[in-house]
Formats: C-alpha cells, sequence, structure tokens
C-alpha cells in the first residue's frame, strides 16, 4: 500500500515538474513578441522604487508605455504597484509623477496605488478599467512577466494586448529560464485559487 501511495505521489510530481516546464516554455516564447495595437489603456506593472524615483526596470518599463503612447496607440496609461519598504511613496504615483515630467497629460494617466502583488495590482487594474469602460489594453512589463499578467486579465474578460519592454540585457541564460519557471509556478498557483 506504502509503495503504490509513493509511485502515486511520485507521478504526480513528476507531472506536475512536467506541466510547469510546459508553460514556462509558453511563457518564454510570449517574452519576446510585442503585439503592441490600438487599446483603451497602457498598463504599466510596477516595480521598484527608490525615494520617490523609478528603479532601472520602472524607468525602462515606463518608457516604454510613454513610447506607446506617443505613438498614439492608447489615450490613458495606468500606472500599478503600492508601496515596498518605502512607506511614504507607491510605485503607481511614482509612475504618474515620472510620466508627467516627461509631458504625459495628468488626466491621461490611471493609478492604481494598492497592490502588493501582482495579482492584486491586476484584480485592482481590471477593476479600475472596468469603472472607466475601459475594455482593452497593451500590458508593458517584463517580458518573463507578460504571460501570467494576460492571462489574469483575459480571465476578468478584458481584451489585452502584451509588449514588454526593450530587453536589458543583462540577464544571464539560466536567470531567464528561472524567471520563466517562477512565473509557471505563480501561474499554476493562480489556477489553483492562489492569488500572488
Amino acid at each position: 500500500m506504502k509503495r503504490a501511495v509513493a509511485g502515486s505521489l511520485a507521478l504526480l510530481l513528476v507531472l506536475l515538474l512536467g506541466y510547469l516546464f510546459y508553460v514556462a516554455r509558453q511563457i518564454e516564447h510570449q517574452s519576446t513578441i510585442d503585439q503592441a495595437q490600438a487599446a483603451d489603456v497602457i498598463l504599466v506593472l510596477g516595480a521598484a522604487e527608490y525615494r520617490g524615483k523609478p528603479s532601472p526596470v520602472l524607468r525602462a518599463r515606463l518608457d516604454h508605455a510613454l513610447a506607446l503612447y506617443d505613438r498614439g496607440l492608447a489615450p490613458y496609461i495606468l500606472t500599478t504597484g503600492g508601496a515596498g519598504g518605502d512607506p511614504v511613496y507607491t510605485e503607481g504615483e511614482v509612475g504618474r509623477a515620472y510620466l508627467t515630467e516627461n509631458g504625459v497629460p495628468s488626466e491621461a494617466i490611471l493609478v492604481e496605488p494598492q497592490g502588493r502583488t501582482t495579482g492584486q495590482s491586476v484584480d485592482a487594474a481590471a477593476e479600475i478599467m472596468r469603472s472607466t469602460n475601459l475594455h482593452s489594453c497593451i500590458v508593458v512589463s517584463d517580458g518573463y512577466h507578460i504571460y501570467r499578467v494576460k492571462r489574469l486579465l483575459e480571465a476578468q474578460h478584458i481584451k489585452v494586448y502584451g509588449s514588454p519592454r526593450p530587453d536589458a540585457g543583462h540577464l544571464s541564460r539560466s536567470q531567464l529560464r528561472w524567471l520563466y519557471f517562477r512565473q509557471a509556478v505563480g501561474y499554476f498557483l493562480w489556477q489553483a485559487g492562489v492569488n500572488i
């Protein structure tokens, strides 16, 4: 009996790992595709900020969103992210400040300043979109992030186009593979009802 249980558990583990590696490959594929096209809003996923200034990662995401906005692909930009270790600033508000400093009118910027995780930020952004009658978005983030964010938004009946920020080129192949796998785990947990 113990052998049968151990064998079943081993099979489940192999199946789970196989599924996670399959999803990681899908994430890797999505990470290189820029689908930017006309939409209602450009949704920028938050990243670290330092004393009210965007980190290099957040700045690269905001610059990419700004380029899409300047191309006329959407009339609004929605920045996301709550306070990380800094109780004074939020990622979303720092994003808004950066965009206004770079010429985006404040009335064209929406802010989600509460989310502490991707799941929380996406849920709050979807609620903002519903309340302002916005039905489609271009998601701007790092490439490895796009697949999961798209699935979270599509589950809320939002039309989503992914547009990864230009690659900074500072990550090794093994680091990228780890990020793809980590996002696959996050996606699996979301499917299991744990929104991280």
